[in-house]
């Protein structure tokens, strides 16, 4: 290289260098540290340049299928960042499920599901690693609004291709229909007679009976919808991490726009009973029994006397006498199966384990009873069977809810009492119990599209609502629904659905959000243990931090 090339790149390359700052920066990082003697120099130097470095974007989103909690596939995402010049995996979030088909449902039922479920996951890994992939690079990932944004915005164009698509189908399948029927002007007219007549006296007779809304339809679940609800906790998770605080502490800043000087943990909602509803036991009324230690305890004090009575119930379970069907068994919620013939028996039961360690229900600790009433209904009589043979009508039930928290008022909470359809109901009973206990909307909440949107729970007075994180909810989704609850002054529960996965991720989004309660299931199963023990890192960390309320 001649000379006058090798003088013109050093006034280039110094130009270069002036315009960046870096002589400048260097002198003041040589000063700033010599004092110091720091015993590893290039390090502190890394760390004193990071600081003028360009923020981390997002470079990659790659989609998994793995398994959950209970042997069922879902989906994973991991998300990629270019730091410093380089890609570096900076975190992964995997989705929880919810089922919606009940315990008794036909093998054929089932096989449906798992298929949709395969369906589902499959086209989730797909959109993430492409079309998102392609859509969020560059994205600052703790902007998390802005994420959601266009989440939001892609997942309502998805839905709009998919009504495209039945609309074509269905104008396919008229024209088809169309095209096989043959005119008969005479034999239409005598069917239509009788058809007619009948549809009268159907209507006067149903009428006279006055029956039961029918049940509401399910929400619809589009398929690929995990994609969004795993990216926008991914994103989260991503931001807490480039903003070096945990993830709670993000969520609370991205709700209060502000970090808050004290936080209040939610109180767990600790499954220790699942009564399966179709057991040969008679009880049908109660689907969980839940624990809830009092706010005067801290939580690791709270969670370990729960432990000691589970084992106080197994011990009962297990005594002499005992058939083998209510031997110990572990159910997908990670707590004991069992079954009873009546809710004295179930209630007494849980008082006997408690005195038998000293402890009293009502002072010590509470209860909470999730009834899941909307697989208790009849829909040929119109009633609920509460026990086997035992049917009530919507009416009857209130009156059924009364009588319970009135003989057994250490019971603090009913969750799903009534379908959400009884609306009339709900009202009955918030004013007879709404001041003695919590009447919270699990399955009988409003569809959280339709919360998004009406700004109301649809249910009149309950107390509040079981939010769960699935499908294409974003965590933006969740820090507005409970900014509607709070404004409404209903309280906030974030719940596991009955699918689970290893991500801790929930526990960290009701600290951040401020939920009342926290629902996760039992004290037994890998991934639901991981997020009781997240819960109480928490409060450790908050304890010393001096920022536990």
């Amino acid at each position: 290289m001649e000379a006058g090339e090798r003088q013109r790149l050093r006034q280039e390359a110094a130009e270069y260098y002036r315009g960046l700052r870096v002589p400048e920066r260097m002198e003041d990082a040589l000063n700033a540290l010599f004092p110091l003697h720091p015993q590893d120099l290039y390090g502190e130097l890394a760390n004193y340049f990071s600081k003028f470095s360009k923020a981390p974007v997002i470079c990659k989103l790659v989609g998994r299928k793995v398994i959950d909690g209970v042997g069922e596939p879902t989906l994973e995402v991991e998300l990629y960042c270019t730091v410093k010049n380089y890609e570096k995996r900076i975190c992964s979030s995997v989705m929880a499920t919810h089922s919606q088909i009940p315990e008794n449902a036909l093998p054929e039922t089932i096989e449906a599901d798992e298929r949709e479920r395969n369906d589902s996951v499959y086209t989730a890994v797909e959109w993430v690693s492409d079309s998102l992939n392609t859509m969020l690079r560059d994205l600052d990932p703790t902007d998390q609004c802005q994420a959601d944004k266009m989440l939001g915005e892609y997942f309502a164009n998805k839905v709009e291709e998919k009504k495209e698509l039945e609309r074509q189908e269905k104008e396919l399948r008229e024209e088809e229909e169309s095209s096989k029927v043959t005119t008969s002007p005479a034999s239409g007219r005598s069917a239509a007679t009788p058809k007619q007549k009948k549809g009268r006296k159907t209507g006067k007779k149903v009428s006279e009976e006055s029956p039961i809304s029918p049940a509401e339809p399910a929400e619809p679940v589009l398929c690929g919808s995990l994609a969004i609800g795993g990216t926008s906790l991914a994103i989260a998770k991503a931001g807490a991490t480039i903003s070096r605080v945990p993830l709670y502490l993000h969520t609370a800043l991205l709700k209060h726009k502000e970090t808050p000087k004290e936080i209040t943990l939610p109180l767990p909602m600790v499954t220790v009973l699942y009564c399966e509803k179709n057991s040969p036991t008679k009880l049908k009324l109660v689907k969980e029994v839940m624990l809830i230690p009092p706010v005067e305890l801290s939580l690791q004090q709270g969670i370990e006397i729960v432990q000691e009575i589970q084992k106080e119930m197994t011990r009962k379970m297990e005594s002499p006498g005992k058939t083998p069907s209510s031997l110990k068994r572990i159910s997908h919620l990670g707590c004991l199966i069992t079954g009873y013939d009546s809710l004295e028996q179930l209630l007494l039961q849980m008082q006997a384990a408690c005195n038998n360690l000293g402890l009293e229900l009502g002072t010590d600790l509470y209860l909470a009873i999730n009834c899941a009433a909307q697989e208790l209904m009849d829909y040929d009589k119109g009633k609920y069977e509460i026990l086997t043979g035992t049917f009530k009508s919507p009416d009857e039930m209130v009156a059924v809810y009364v009588e319970m928290i009135k003989n057994f008022p250490f019971i603090i909470a009913l969750i799903d009492p009534l379908r959400k359809e009884d609306r009339e109901q709900w009202s009955s009973i918030c004013r007879a119990l709404g001041s003695k206990c919590f009447l919270i909307a699990e399955d009988a909440a409003t569809q959280i599209s339709k919360l998004k949107s009406d700004q109301n729970i649809n249910i009149a007075m309950c107390s509040g609502v079981v939010l769960k994180y699935i499908n294409q909810t974003t965590v933006s989704d969740l820090i507005e629904l409970t900014g509607i609850l709070d404004g409404q002054r209903h309280i906030s529960i974030l719940g596991s659905p009955d699918r689970e996965s290893s991500d801790e991720s929930l526990v960290d989004l009701a600290v951040g959000l401020g939920a009342r309660f926290l629902k996760l299931g039992g004290l037994s199963r890998g991934e639901r243990v991981a997020k009781y023990n997240r819960l109480l890192a928490i409060e450790e960390e908050l304890a010393a931090n001096g920022a536990l309320r």
